[in-house]
């Protein structure tokens, strides 16, 4: 069996950058969706092939032509990991209908395209693998002002969950990956607790790549992450 490929949106920076990372030291080809794409510098380091890809999560065509360039240069696709999302604050109330409709665009409409578009590559492997990267706020509303935010976050759950139905019978396993407050550009600004106290985007790296690595008969629904204690979670 040759190496497998994985498709990681958002992977400029982030938690999908330390994804693609431990995804090529373990022996995955990785193409990267970026708006501006570029193979990382350390890419020569690791033993799979990374490439990058321009990807715009607003654009209906930009999935499909991803995917497509991704198969002619591996051969196929094994597993997909829905990165790229937005944060807008604002409580569902007084959001502007603008906001809503691009939240729901990038963070639940893209990921559902992307994982459409690699579809039949994804039931040839026998053990396609689909990472949905959700959020805690797709499992609880925090505050009013994460309210808007939450709203597609629990969407994107859902997703997750749907996906798993739709290709359960082709060995297809999906994953809604739901961390809390995480030390990246778009976590920081959202707490007051310091960076150190926060999960790291390469813990969460390693918590995607172990359940994309899990056997078929080894399903996992929901992970979720947190970097404090919760009621709940």
């Amino acid at each position: 069996m040759g190496a497998r490929t994985v498709l990681i949106s958002g992977g400029g920076r982030g938690i999908g950058a330390a994804t693609a990372r431990v995804m090529a030291a373990a022996g995955w080809n990785v193409s990267l969706g970026m708006r501006s794409p570029a193979v990382p510098d350390w890419a020569g380091e690791v033993a799979g092939t990374v490439e990058a890809h321009p990807y715009d999560a607003l654009d209906a065509q930009s999935a499909a032509d991803w995917v497509t360039a991704a198969r002619a240069r591996f051969g196929g696709i094994d597993a997909v990991v829905a990165n790229a999302g937005i944060m807008i604050r604002g409580t569902v109330v007084e959001t502007s209908d603008a906001d809503f409709d691009a939240l729901m665009a990038v963070n639940v409409a893209a990921p559902r395209r992307l994982v459409k578009a690699a579809w039949d590559d994804l039931v040839a492997s026998g053990q396609g693998r689909v990472i949905i990267v959700s959020s805690l706020s797709g499992k609880r509303v925090k505050s009013a002002a994460s309210g808007l935010y939450a709203v597609s976050k629990f969407a994107a759950t859902g997703l997750a969950h749907a996906i798993r139905h739709a290709g359960f019978a082709q060995g297809i396993r999906a994953t809604a990956v739901c961390p809390g407050f995480v030390a990246t550009d778009m976590g920081l600004p959202l707490t007051d607790l310091p960076a150190e106290e926060l999960t790291l985007p390469e813990d969460l790296a390693r918590s995607i790549a172990f359940l994309i690595e899990l056997p078929n008969t080894s399903s996992v629904a929901e992970f979720a992450v947190n970097c404090r204690l919760e009621e709940s979670f």
